[in-house]
């Protein structure tokens, strides 16, 4: 083997204090993979409890990158190290936390990963992280799980504990569709069976870590295998030299060759394979490239090149998720997908179930919580190419962003486009928007009014609608309490329901924007992503955010609704204002008192509206 061989990524896991950090750390100490001074460091460093007596090195600090987590003990985040295998083979490892909190640092470590080494401790056995660590590489494509079962020492090197564990994990595994799996008994802090073989269990003939890490090779890919190759940039030179460079995710590829721009279904035939080295007459997966075509054709960055089966962009995809933020899931509500350059609005419409992912049971669920795994059916605002996972996973895993914050709320591994997703085509009418706007005589736009409960919302749309109605402006209000009674009967008032109410009458706004007319919302819509993405379905000047800022304490004493009164006698825990918060909006187009003068705002509100 050379140092061409690709660089296996590996994922160390397991529960706290199962000995990752100490076993990684004797791995990279004994391959020389750790510097003479951070060597140093781990023999005269001692933290609270540690009974390694000093001059000795401790492991466990070598890779424990953080302040905080050598004052806990534990670890909180995934620690990344490079190795070198005595056969030249680079190795990266991802040291992931075992704590159940943060699963999703865990599934951030697999998702990469080629190997998984999971640790569990002899004298504890096999506990509930151990199934979820099994769950979560399943679920991330890690091709070959090596359990660890450390810790041997404090259990007498006993055959039969060994042997007891790997029965319960080779159970879990099977469920889970895992194949490639073997165990090698081992203690980290002696050493037993790392780099070096343990004289202490004469029942073992197999590898050590060490060395079934060196004859380990990537599972051999069907022939068949689609050629994947995101385009990450436009190379361009002198000579009208223009070309595509990459990386090839999946499958080869030769000059003569068809390949297909997933977008746009414009197929050309590859010219040349170009590298700093010379032209190649064939690319395999791994290889950075620069692809020229045969003819031009529209290709710019974040798009993909296929070949063999086409990869037909779809707008429905059904995902399973690694939920990884503190506020919950709510489908209805639109985030950012984020999968290689491309990012696409994203709504999650459905969840389908949450996964136990130490029995493996399927739970009926409606939301995600921090750490949850499920499956879920997403809809983005335009078709994308994206694989089953199990195909490809470059082309076949995601990101959800929050669009407000930025935060990454979750690592999602696509599964299958839906048939609706091919199934549904819009039709296009020659009577347009702009044909219904010139017959109506004015603009059509949407005005949102967001506030508290009692701000005047209703009260100020209904005196605006009547001002318009009788200059001949076209108006239909959209109240909140309204649509409840009808298009939204079946929400309640929880978070999630409360961002699929804004879903459906921002939809129903459009298409009654597209019929002309000047729709007034008025709807509490607590949250501002809801409300941004509400905005994001209208074009500039199409869409007006109008926030009527009255304070709580006057909402509370007007009550038109009793609201506030239920809310005091505890009859009313998702209250707005109260039980639940209310996100003033950053930015609104406009600010209405709602203490002030009731003409004077009407009188604003209709000189905006007409403004263009």
């Amino acid at each position: 083997m050379t140092t061409q061989t690709p660089v296996l990524h590996l994922v160390t896991c397991g529960s706290v204090d199962d000995g990752k950090s100490t076993l990684i750390g004797r791995l990279l100490a004994e391959t020389d993979s750790v510097p003479i001074d951070q060597l140093e460091y781990a023999r005269q460093t001692r933290r609270g409890g540690s009974t390694v007596p000093v001059g000795e090195i401790d492991y466990s600090l070598l890779t424990d990158g953080l302040e905080a987590e050598r004052e806990q003990g534990i670890t909180i985040d995934v620690a990344y190290r490079h190795m070198n295998l005595p056969n030249g083979r680079r190795v990266l490892i991802a040291d992931s936390p075992g704590h159940e909190q943060y699963t999703r640092n865990m599934a951030v470590a697999a998702s990469n990963g080629d190997v998984a080494v999971l640790l569990v401790d002899a004298a504890r056995g096999v506990r509930p992280q151990t199934h979820r660590h099994l769950t979560v590489c399943a679920l991330m494509g890690v091709e070959t799980i090596l359990v660890a079962v450390n810790k041997m020492d404090l259990v007498g090197y006993s055959h039969e504990t060994f042997e007891q564990i790997m029965g319960e994990v080779r159970t879990t595994a099977a469920r889970l569709g895992i194949d490639e799996i073997s165990g090698i008994p081992v203690s980290a802090v002696a050493g037993d069976n790392i780099t070096q073989a343990s004289t202490k269990m004469p029942w073992y003939h197999g590898e050590t870590l060490l060395g079934t890490l060196g004859i380990w090779e990537p599972a051999k890919k069907p022939e068949d295998e689609r050629f994947r190759f995101p385009v990450q940039f436009i190379n361009r030179a002198e000579g009208n030299f223009r070309g595509y460079a990459g990386t090839v995710v999946s499958g080869s590829i030769r000059p003569g060759d068809e390949v297909t721009v997933a977008d746009s279904g414009r197929t050309a035939k590859i010219d040349r394979l170009v590298t700093a080295d010379g032209d190649l007459d064939v690319a395999v997966r791994g290889q950075a490239i620069t692809i020229t075509l045969d003819h031009e054709v529209d290709v710019t960055r974040g798009d993909i090149l296929a070949a063999g089966a086409s990869l037909q962009p779809a707008d429905r995809f059904a995902v399973d998720m690694v939920w990884l933020n503190e506020e919950p899931l709510a489908h209805g509500r639109s985030y950012l997908l984020i999968s290689g350059s491309r990012s696409v609005p994203a709504t999650v419409t459905n969840v389908r179930h949450r996964l136990d992912v130490v029995t493996g049971t399927e739970h009926a669920a409606r939301v995600l919580e921090m750490n949850d795994v499920g499956r879920v059916e997403i809809a983005t605002d335009r078709p994308i190419p994206m694989d089953a996972y199990n195909d490809c996973r470059d082309t076949g895993g995601f990101l959800l962003v929050d669009r407000v914050n930025a935060d990454t709320v979750a690592a999602g591994l696509s599964r299958h486009a839906m048939r609706r997703a091919f199934n549904v085509v819009p039709h296009v009418y020659d009577v347009d928007h702009a044909a219904r706007a010139a017959l109506m005589g004015h603009p059509a736009k949407v005005i949102w009014l967001t506030g508290l409960p009692g701000s005047g919302k209703s009260t100020i749309a209904d005196s605006a609608v009547r001002k318009l109605h009788a200059l001949g402006v076209h108006t239909y209000v959209l109240d909140g309490d309204n649509v409840r009674t009808g298009l939204n009967k079946d929400l309640g008032f929880t978070p999630e329901d409360r961002a699929e109410n804004v879903r459906r009458v921002a939809e129903v706004s459009k298409l009654m924007r597209d019929s002309g007319v000047v729709v007034f919302v008025a709807l509490v819509s607590p949250y501002r992503t809801d409300r941004e993405t509400a905005a994001a379905l209208f074009g500039e000047d199409e869409f007006l955010e109008v926030y009527v800022n009255t304070p709580v304490e006057v909402c509370a004493e007007r009550d038109p609704k009793g609201l506030y009164a239920k809310a005091a006698a505890g009859n009313l825990p998702n209250m707005t204002g109260v039980g639940q918060g209310y996100e003033a909006p950053n930015n609104p187009d406009l600010i209405l008192a709602g203490t002030g003068d009731l003409d004077r705002s009407v009188d604003t509100l209709v000189a905006a509206i007409l403004e263009n």
